[in-house]
């Protein structure tokens, strides 16, 4: 877990980011603070977000549904327990009705889809901060999942490889780390993520874990097309 500097006063709202994608909780950390919002905590985990808010100042903690140790849902009613004046909203892949209903029944005031623009998050977070209810979600989500065209012809170019690629990236690994991780040369691995930014359209390492995160392309349910083992290649 990390803290952030930034003193929280009557003007700047503090929050507490609960999301286990360390690239993508830099980019909303830098995003939010840029809107004026000081960042009091960030974790991984639900223990994390639980020490985080315990007796914390913070008025909102935004949480992700899926940690590393756990369903964001089903730490709701816990993060209330101790900390019981701190709002929740989800900010998180998973649109279905299901996991909508199912977060507000268990106490959450806002749930918004991880495709939605800045403006509309920055939205949502003062709405909720001023009293209201707010769900902003797309519509025909099928089971949860960011099951869009656009999301199945990025899926669609991938190699397992560059999957696998991906999935480091995301978790904030270094080249150096990659390469490490998967057995292969880092110019092997600077070769994958240059591919990565060319399908994702994209133009840097940050841009490429927050679409991966916004369109769930790690979702497990999300496999490369038949045949593309490519990328095991070194």
């Amino acid at each position: 877990m990390t803290t952030a500097s930034l003193p929280v006063t009557p003007t700047r709202p503090s929050l507490v980011l609960g999301d286990d994608h360390v690239v993508f909780t830099d980019a909303i950390t830098a995003v939010l603070r840029e809107h004026g919002y000081a960042i009091a905590a960030t974790a991984r985990t639900i223990d994390a977000v639980l020490d985080a808010v315990r007796g914390s100042r913070a008025q909102l903690c935004l949480l992700d549904r899926r940690l590393a140790d756990g369903d964001g849902v089903d730490a709701l009613a816990m993060v209330s327990d101790v900390c019981p004046t701190i709002k929740v909203m989800m900010l998180t892949a998973d649109g279905d009705a299901d996991s909508v209903g199912a977060a507000l029944e268990r106490g959450a005031v806002g749930y918004v889809h991880k495709t939605r623009s800045t403006n509309a998050l920055v939205d949502a977070i003062n709405r909720v901060l001023a009293g209201e209810i707010v769900v902003d979600v797309p519509t025909g989500r099928r089971s949860g999942r960011a099951g869009d065209g656009e999301r199945d012809r990025i899926a669609a170019q991938l190699t397992r490889r560059e999957r696998q690629c991906l999935a480091l990236l995301v978790d904030g690994l270094s080249t150096a780390a990659m390469a490490r991780r998967l057995g292969v040369s880092s110019a092997t691995v600077r070769s994958h993520v240059q591919s990565l930014f060319t399908k994702l359209d994209a133009h840097s390492r940050l841009e490429v874990a927050s679409l991966a995160v916004r369109l769930s392309l790690l979702d497990p349910a999300v496999q490369p097309i038949s045949g593309a083992s490519g990328g095991y290649t070194n």
